[in-house]
């Protein structure tokens, strides 16, 4: 599969770049919100309510007004949460798994037709340079989801420290008014494993931890 979707990427990039116009490209500035869970990864498991936002260029392929690659550089919350109860049904403990990036994403981006205002949609590859790791409230049963812990009862390499770089497939579908401003909805599915030191972790799962995001995004294009 990834094979597959790196091959497709790379020969829609070969075709795309041979008719860029970049004495046409735009700049512009984007941001929006996040919901993002890791699968797999820590128990219990929730979302984690983040943002985003940074800048994009819009560059034109081929002559049609319709077909553009879209760079961006972004700031990039992810990670997750995770809530639990004690024994009287009041809340216990509330972790919190956050993963803060540099991301870059480039998507290939059509609208449906040529006019100003109109339907898009976005795919491509995204990369994710990890800034910052903000671990709090690890369960106390489990204090090794804290990258910074080192758990005796646990095999030796066990801990929570997420991959400073990790990649993944982004997706997305929008509305322009005016190749100005812009609003997407999009889906991020991490392939790389965002934490692989959980793996050997006593009675877990050697299941990959696949960092998920869905945004929510709000974007202006400078004419």
């Amino acid at each position: 599969m990834k094979k597959l979707l790196l091959t497709s990427a790379l020969a829609i990039s070969a075709f795309s770049f041979a008719q860029v116009q970049w004495e046409n490209t735009r700049f512009g500035l984007t941001g929006g919100l996040n919901y993002s869970r890791v699968s797999n990864a820590h128990n219990p498991s929730g979302p984690r309510y983040t943002f985003q936002g940074g800048a994009l260029a819009l560059i034109p392929v081929g002559k049609a007004n319709q077909f553009f690659i879209q760079p961006e550089v972004l700031y990039y919350g992810a990670g997750e949460t995770g809530k639990d109860k004690d024994a009287k049904g009041r809340d216990g403990y509330d972790a919190v798994y956050a993963n803060n990036y540099l991301s870059v994403p480039l998507y290939f981006k059509g609208y449906f037709s040529e006019s100003e205002s109109e339907f898009f949609g976005l795919l491509g590859p995204r990369f994710n340079f990890l800034v910052s790791q903000d671990v709090k409230n690890v369960p106390a049963n489990r204090p090794y989801y804290d990258p910074d812990v080192t758990d005796p009862a646990q095999p030796s390499g066990v801990n929570g420290k997420a991959k400073s770089f990790n990649w993944g497939i982004g997706l997305g579908v929008g509305y322009s008014y005016k190749r100005q401003l812009e609003v997407a909805v999009k889906y991020d599915l991490g392939l790389s494993d965002t934490y692989p030191g959980l793996v050997k972790e006593i009675k877990g799962t050697n299941k990959k931890k696949s960092e998920q995001v869905v945004a929510l995004t709000l974007s202006y294009i400078f004419k």
